[in-house]
């Protein structure tokens, strides 16, 4: 299997790339919807874009994302012997549930549920990046 390493690889960096750019928008569209939560045109619309985002970009990004790292592991256990490679799967596994926690957040605001603020989004709309940063780090420069 290790010969398709690479292939493995090439479609990990494709969906994650995928799967950060929804993770960057989601929370973008979360803050115009709580920001004009009162303006019932404005946030139906903004639901449907939220929805479509969340079903037919950020999912199916994730589950290839996921499956293609595992199958880079089983691919190259070489892996599991580094350090560096330990901190990025703990960072991976605090993104996947940053990612379920857009999921229920994305819930509350579909079911007009959700009580967090504009400024609330605006904060957490950094998150992702904070995250995409320290796992590249790791992932180029292999640090320990």
């Amino acid at each position: 299997m290790i010969e398709y390493y690479l292939a493995f690889k090439t479609i990990h960096i494709i969906a994650m790339t995928a799967w950060f750019a929804a993770m960057f928008y989601l929370p973008r569209l979360f803050v115009y919807h709580a920001e004009n939560r009162d303006v019932a045109e404005f946030t139906r619309i903004v639901k449907i874009q939220e929805l479509k985002l969340w079903k037919y970009i950020a999912l199916p990004a994730f589950w290839t994302t996921l499956i293609s790292g595992l199958t880079m592991i089983v691919a190259n256990t070489d892996l599991l012997s580094v350090g560096w490679f330990h901190a990025k799967l703990t960072l991976a596994a605090a993104l996947i549930g940053l990612f379920f926690y857009m999921g229920h957040l994305l819930k509350q605001l579909q079911k007009d549920m959700c009580a967090k603020s504009g400024a609330f989004f605006r904060f957490f709309n950094e998150i992702p990046t904070l995250f995409l940063i320290a796992i590249v780090t790791l992932a180029i420069i292999k640090p320990f």
